[in-house]
């Protein structure tokens, strides 16, 4: 698996038992490196960049995804499809260095391996609609 996939799936998770353990996102991270040691520097420094960018920019990524899904309100999400979803909005906003495809195609992934069945289509609806507002000039890009 390629290092920054397994730097995203570290963030899904630290972000995804902040959600449940209504932890600190701080205190959170901090329990899965000591409970995970072992990973190189890159992955656990890109993880770390986006838990913490994340974490930074809740109210903007979550205004993003929220005008983007039509009919869906962001407490009525499962978790772990929310999480995906700022995952990538935060790389889709602050990481440019990440092709828009790439980002969309990660969090595909992410979704159909840790969301339900109707997870991968959920997410790709909602970041396809978020690049198309991005081109047309909304949200940076």
């Amino acid at each position: 698996m390629r290092q920054r996939t397994v730097s995203r799936e570290i963030a899904l998770k630290v972000l995804y038992a902040g959600d449940i353990t209504k932890e600190t996102m701080e205190e959170t991270e901090e329990k899965y490196w000591l409970n995970n040691p072992g990973k190189s520097k890159s992955i656990k420094d890109f993880a770390q960049q986006l838990i913490r960018g994340v974490n930074s920019n809740y109210a903007e990524i979550d205004k993003v995804i929220s005008a983007c899904a039509t009919n869906w309100n962001m407490d009525r999400m499962a978790s772990i499809d929310r999480n995906i979803l700022r995952i990538a909005v935060y790389e889709l906003l602050h990481e440019e260095s990440t092709p828009a495809k790439v980002v969309i195609n990660e969090a595909i992934e992410m979704a159909k391996k840790y969301g339900d069945e109707n997870s991968g289509r959920f997410v790709n609806g909602i970041l396809d609609e978020i690049k198309k507002e991005r081109e047309r000039g909304q949200y940076g890009g």
